[in-house]
């Protein structure tokens, strides 16, 4: 197995994560390479202590830059993707082991389970939740560097069973967090295409993911666990367009400012 697959490990500030994640990858391979966007906690000390290979990486504010990077780096046929938040089950490993061998497909998609604080998402359109994550390296062709992007795989695709676990936001001071850089990102992508904005929209993405997520996709059944997350998804939608709304107010006060110069 380490002479095909090597892991790939995608780290940003991830001290409280980047060792269970090492520790599950190791059970299927010690293949293991760390892809580091200039951490400045205790990650890369940690790598060091477990003997773990790492290249650093110019920090973003998400993961997408450094995705074609680190696959570049991989050596064997194949490579496993994951974020420090995420586990590898027992029962993946087995079934990565398996395709593997039969070789059937380029690339595979696995589900995987979204837990926020002690709670599986099973609903609200949280699972099977599947990520192209397992890739023949042959048939790669690119990872475009744009926010929440998928990987460009010649070849036919193949679904696994089996998830990996996801340990999502953490809590919801750091949900925030997210929210403020990810949505910003989202928002000048919108400009750049003059997507159109006002209150109606803001209503209308509120009220669209709160009905998508808890009573189409039945995230209620979620408990209240369940029910945060989808006020938050609701929210941070919302919240897109409402920084869209404030870049083009912004561009219009700047447009009288200099016309008034």
């Amino acid at each position: 197995m380490k002479d095909k697959l090597t892991v790939l490990i995608f780290t940003h500030n991830e001290e409280k994560n980047i060792k269970q994640c090492i520790l599950s990858a190791k059970n299927l391979t010690e293949n293991i390479i760390v892809i580091d966007s200039q951490s400045d906690d205790k990650t890369i000390n940690i790598l060091k202590k477990e003997k773990i290979k790492f290249y650093s990486f110019p920090y973003h504010s998400y993961v997408e830059p450094a995705r074609s990077f680190g696959i570049n780096k991989a050596k064997t046929e194949w490579v496993l993707i994951l974020d420090a938040d995420e586990r590898a089950t027992n029962e993946l490993i087995f079934e990565v082991r398996e395709n593997i061998e039969e070789n059937k497909f380029s690339h595979y998609y696995i589900p995987r389970k979204n837990i926020f604080i002690d709670r599986w998402l099973k609903h609200g359109g949280w699972w099977p939740d599947y990520q192209l994550r397992l890739i023949n390296k042959k048939y790669f062709i690119d990872w475009p560097k744009q926010i929440h992007s998928t990987p460009k795989v010649k070849g036919k695709g193949g679904y696994f069973k089996n998830p990996l676990i996801h340990l999502f936001h953490g809590n919801l001071e750091l949900m925030v967090r997210k929210t403020v850089i990810f949505e910003e990102i989202e928002a000048n992508l919108l400009y750049q295409a003059n997507r159109s904005v006002n209150s109606v929209i803001f209503f209308k993405k509120f009220l669209g993911e709160i009905w998508r997520r808890l009573f189409k996709n039945f995230g209620f059944l979620d408990g209240n666990i369940g029910i945060i997350e989808v006020i938050y998804q609701a929210f941070s939608k919302t919240i897109t367009y409402v920084f869209l709304y404030e870049k083009y107010l912004l561009n219009k006060k700047s447009f009288s400012l200099h016309a008034l110069s």
